[in-house]
């Protein structure tokens, strides 16, 4: 049975917990792009406190993810929808490939660096195209697929691509990472809400988007969005690596992914979700949950 209408209970209550239950899916992203985030994205589900991620499929690492899943079967595991290539010198491009999907690659075969070049050259078919070969080859290489979210937002920003975000997630019968409800209607998507809702696609209540400006910001940064999480489901991303030459020869931005890598696997953070009563869960529930009521 789908649900009709837009609903007023939080996703947090269909899961079965009380209204003041504060819930929270630390996912880190871009499992699959390169060995190092591999190794920090392993050792934060494995040891804690990372409580889901999601795989970048057309990456070179992305084997290594598929190998980890299927020894692992019991990992909380998504699909991070993936239509750019942002990094300088450390490229990928369509599972599909470049010529099934032309609108998609830059003259070398690449997807574009960024989301406006994205938007102004891609055509929509090719996009469902690409995502779809995305979501089965993940399925294909024995992976649990729990969820689905997007790669620097290009399934998000943009309300034809949220359309086919939803419709997808129905399709395959996943939730999907979505802002707030307040923060939909405020950018003008209250039509997605009504069509997740009609398709019976659950998302997190709320999430918390960003990080912390400079890398010596990052204990305070997070510790102020873990105390200030807000009843409901609660989803955070995180972006996590360890130190390594590959890791400083593909981003400047190295330094932050290994700060939130070393803040989020520190002793002191986990007390600190136990000690604020933080229940962790992953995206696993809201699927399972979704598919009852799809059934019903």
């Amino acid at each position: 049975m789908h649900i009709m209408g837009e609903r007023t209970h939080t996703t947090a209550r269909l899961l079965g917990y009380p209204e003041d239950a504060r819930l929270l899916i630390l996912n880190a992203d871009d499992f699959g792009m390169c060995h190092a985030e591999n190794v920090a994205t392993i050792a934060g589900l494995e040891q804690g406190p990372f409580s889901s991620a999601t795989i970048m499929i057309p990456c070179p690492w992305f084997a290594d993810a598929a190998a980890f899943a299927r020894r692992r079967p019991d990992a909380d595991l998504g699909v991070h929808i993936t239509h750019t290539s942002e990094w300088e010198t450390y490229k990928w491009g369509p599972v599909c490939g470049a010529g099934t999907v032309p609108s998609l690659v830059d003259g070398h075969g690449h997807f574009y660096r960024d989301v406006s070049s994205l938007y102004a050259h891609a055509r929509l078919d090719e996009v469902e195209r690409e995502t779809r070969a995305q979501i089965e080859r993940a399925l294909a290489a024995g992976i649990d697929v729990t969820h689905l979210d997007s790669h620097m937002g290009t399934m998000q920003l943009d309300v034809n691509y949220h359309d086919l975000y939803v419709r997808l997630a129905a399709e395959f019968q996943l939730p999907i990472r979505m802002l707030s409800r307040s923060m939909m209607r405020d950018r003008g998507m209250s039509q997605i809400l009504e069509q997740a809702d009609r398709l019976g696609v659950l998302a997190p209540d709320h999430l918390w988007v960003g990080g912390p400006v400079h890398p010596g910001d990052t204990a305070a940064y997070w510790m102020e969005r873990l105390r200030g999480l807000k009843p409901g489901v609660n989803e955070i991303y995180v972006h996590a690596g360890i130190d390594a030459p590959e890791l400083r020869a593909i981003s400047d931005g190295w330094v932050q992914r290994v700060a939130d890598f070393d803040f989020f696997t520190s002793a002191p953070t986990r007390a600190l979700i136990a000690d604020l009563g933080i229940t962790l869960i992953g995206y696993r529930p809201l699927r399972e949950r979704q598919r009852q009521l799809a059934a019903c």
